[in-house]
């Protein structure tokens, strides 16, 4: 079922953001670092990051994830990478500006990888939300804990004449790097 993104007195949101979080293992909280050399060391460390892949019809047209922060078009934007989970609520955002985004994008699919290859069954409390970041207002939100699969198609939103709406997909994908997912979502966007 699709939400139309429009606040409660039935205006168009103007900017949503999607945020992903997840609580670190306890070997990423004895070792008090976030670096990279060291979250994989014992092979228990979950780093999770959360893409916006903008599609015109069926074409990949740009990307936004932890290697690249912001949109071509300065439309989309990463706030950057949480290579543990650790700290309190979200651990990485994508923020949209709706009115921004180029006309000619039809379709952002959110996705939601394991870049440290375990999967979503080993990791705990995982979520991604999306939210009227105007309000900070919770409109979906998608429980990622769970699954023998490395990646998730969180929803997409997509363009009608009416506006933007979001559909949740939720399903478990292989992948470990947004790159990788992009051939499997094709069902997604027709």
């Amino acid at each position: 079922m699709s939400i139309v993104l429009r606040d409660p007195r039935g205006v168009a949101l103007e900017c949503v953001a999607v945020a992903l979080g997840w609580d670190p293992t306890e070997y990423d909280r004895r070792a008090g670092t976030d670096s990279a050399d060291s979250t994989l060391a014992d092979g228990d460390s979950f780093d999770l990051n959360v893409a916006a892949l903008l599609f015109i019809q069926e074409r990949l047209v740009d990307a936004v994830y932890h290697e690249q922060l912001i949109s071509r078009d300065g439309s989309v934007r990463h706030t950057g990478d949480n290579l543990t989970g650790e700290g309190v609520g979200d651990s990485e955002t994508i923020v949209l500006d709706l009115v921004r985004v180029a006309p000619e994008i039809t379709t952002v699919i959110v996705v939601v990888t394991s870049y440290s290859g375990q999967s979503f069954a080993k990791i705990a409390n995982a979520y991604c939300r999306l939210l009227d970041s105007g309000t900070a207002t919770e409109i979906t939100r998608c429980m990622l804990s769970g699954g023998p699969h490395t990646a998730l198609v969180m929803g997409k939103l997509f363009r009608t004449p009416a506006g933007w709406e979001f559909d949740g997909i939720g399903a478990g994908i292989a992948a470990l790097h947004p790159v990788e997912a992009v051939p499997q979502l094709t069902p997604y966007l027709l």
